[in-house]
């Protein structure tokens, strides 16, 4: 009879430094894990698993909204639907790509840094997603057509570069350069010359925990709040003609709600950090932040779709709709430069002897990890 052998979990004083995760003690997976094994673990209940099947089965949901709309709707023939179609690859890809990075992660740490590198990269493009809907649905009617509109989606762009850089930077690494210079003789401090010696790598989420998780969150609150300055205005600032309050509000104010509620999740590690050992499994802050972002991203599409449907006659008739080419210049110019600063940042990783030695000198069995 064929049987299954699920790996073994281990304790957090059993794993690399680079694995711990505030106020989880215990359910971590080997930090050398197989692929193999990393796809048997998500059916193994593991401190990952949650947070593994929170993402994945939201972008089968996600997917199957996409499906039906691209029956109702001309997503290739009407330029008014270019946006829409652009958000909802990308609503699609983020989740997807979260849920990779969180079932791969333990097979190495070059590997637990490159899959959150994919996972940062594929959030800044969901920004740019949502930059496009707001700028073509969302957009106050007084605003149409103004300066700022003509220049949100470019800005929103390179946005995606700050946030993808300054992400990844926030994981990895700091440089230092070392050298040493030759003196022409002992009684003399005129130099012949240096040589470079070393380059050193420090891992700033096991050095400088708080400042990496300082820049992480800016690199993802820089995007959010920049793409939501016209649906700000619009609630907060914009009273009489031209503020376009309609059915969609609502649902505007319940995404803003679980969107400042997993921000809020992310940054505080509540509750597990008042509790650790309690959470470990159930209820901690990353699975309530997967949670509270896949509401939050519901809430948003349903948001955006109301607005599409209730002004299309409107913004058809008075802003001036993207060309093709335009549209996906933009989306491809921001995927190709993520993908080569990522390319950057896993090629300096690889490059790096840094990551090596974290692992190797606190393996599982390693009598040195009982000093932590």
């Amino acid at each position: 009879m064929l049987t299954i052998k699920l790996p073994q979990l281990l304790s957090v004083h059993q794993m690399p430094r680079v694995f711990w995760e505030d106020g989880i003690l215990s359910g971590y997976r080997h930090p050398k894990s197989s692929a193999l094994d990393c796809l048997l673990s998500s059916f193994q209940m593991t401190n990952e698993t949650v947070n593994i099947w929170t993402h994945f089965l939201p972008t089968w949901y996600f997917l199957w909204r996409f499906l039906l709309l691209s029956y109702t709707l001309d997503f290739f023939g009407q330029s008014y639907n270019w946006p829409l179609l652009v958000y909802m690859m990308l609503i699609c890809l983020y989740p997807f790509t979260s849920s990779f990075a969180h079932t791969f992660s333990s097979m190495s740490a070059h590997a637990r840094h490159i899959c959150y590198f994919l996972d940062y990269g594929a959030l800044s493009l969901y920004s740019l997603g949502c930059a496009f809907t707001y700028g073509a649905y969302v957009l106050p009617d007084r605003w149409v057509n103004g300066p700022l509109h003509r220049v949100f989606v470019p800005v929103a762009a390179f946005n995606t570069f700050i946030c993808t850089g300054l992400s990844c930077y926030s994981r990895y690494v700091e440089v230092s350069v070392m050298s040493q210079c030759v003196l022409t003789s002992p009684h003399s401090y005129a130099k012949s010359g240096c040589s470079y010696l070393f380059v050193t790598y420090r891992f700033l989420e096991v050095e400088r925990p708080h400042l990496s998780k300082f820049l992480r969150t800016v690199a993802f609150v820089h995007p959010f709040v920049f793409d939501n300055i016209p649906l700000f205005f619009r609630l907060l600032l914009c009273f009489g003609d031209g503020c376009t309050w309609n059915e969609a509000v609502p649902l505007h104010l319940y995404h803003l709600f679980f969107a400042l509620l997993t921000g809020f999740l992310f940054a505080s590690h509540l509750p597990e950090r008042l509790a650790p050992g309690r959470f470990d499994y159930f209820g901690h802050s990353h699975q309530l932040f997967h949670v509270c972002a896949v509401l939050g991203t519901h809430f948003q599409m349903e948001a955006v779709l109301c607005d599409r449907s209730s002004r299309e006659a409107w913004l058809t008739l008075h802003s001036q709709p993207d060309s093709l080419s335009s549209t996906l210049g933009v989306v491809a110019t921001s995927v190709i430069g993520n993908i080569i600063l990522i390319c950057f940042f896993t090629a300096t990783l690889l490059w790096s002897p840094r990551a090596n030695s974290i692992l190797q000198s606190h393996v599982p069995g390693d009598p040195k990890c009982k000093d932590h």
